[in-house]
């Protein structure tokens, strides 16, 4: 009888240490990726010509989530967004399906030099950090994109590969509004970008992320909207981190 209590008494000292470990263990590690968790946002836009414009005016999607939330809202309406020329004025607007930044100025010029093969550009960004953990495995549902987002589809990732950290890719179609005068020779592009990541250390560094842009050519002077492609990679890296309770 004394072999059986010893015996029984053994095993529930081995559990209770097991499971103090593991209540350590659990705690430890929910402590290190809170602390060490952050999540940022980085936005960049950029309007390339090859000639003088004037009259310009630009109305260009801004990245926000479906409620018209954006992570850059603050920043452009406080004109605290770096490269953006003391020349150029810039409004927010939101129209219940997308949430667009309008740019105005007399014109655009480009210094001397400035050919097809070596155009002029104006490049704003930030970085901005969230509050909250990025949802970049459906950002299309869930985080900020360059709205309206339509025709989304499955598509092979650039170069025809596989993002190395995995994910998928996808491509999809947004507008633009431009006017402006220009030679009808006159090339401009508009190329915006956004990349939500997340990061944190528990053992090691780890993150993941998305990654979305829209890119267009244009020839001549414009008075119109335009469609605009754009691409997606979703749930880049990893996603083995713990759930964070309330």
């Amino acid at each position: 009888m004394d072999r059986i209590i010893k015996i029984t008494m053994s095993l529930f000292i081995i559990l209770l240490v097991t499971s103090v470990a593991l209540v350590n263990y659990n705690g430890y590690v929910e402590n290190a990726y809170r602390t060490s968790l952050t999540s940022t946002y980085s936005y960049t836009c950029s309007i390339t010509t090859d000639s003088p414009l004037s009259n310009v005016t630009i109305f260009l999607p801004v990245p926000a989530d479906m409620n018209g939330n954006s992570p850059v809202i603050a920043q452009l309406s406080a004109h605290e967004v770096s490269g953006v020329p003391d020349t150029w004025k810039t409004e927010i607007y939101g129209t219940g399906k997308s949430t667009m930044v309008k740019i105005t100025t007399p014109s655009i010029v480009p210094p001397e030099g400035t050919s097809t093969k070596n155009p002029f550009t104006v490049t704003m960004y930030t970085n901005v950090t969230s509050n909250h953990l990025i949802d970049t495995r459906d950002p299309v549902e869930n985080s900020p994109m360059f709205r309206p987002v339509q025709d989304v589809t499955t598509k092979e990732c650039r170069n025809d590969e596989t993002p190395a950290s995995g994910g998928q890719c996808y491509s999809y179609l947004t507008s633009l509004y431009a006017d402006y005068n220009a030679d009808p020779n006159a090339e401009v592009s508009v190329r915006s970008s956004l990349t939500g990541k997340n990061e944190w250390n528990i053992f090691e560094p780890k993150e993941n992320e998305y990654r979305t842009d829209i890119y267009l050519l244009m020839f001549g002077e414009q008075k119109s909207w335009t469609t605009v492609r754009g691409y997606l990679e979703a749930g880049l890296g990893a996603y083995d981190a713990p759930s964070l309770q309330s």
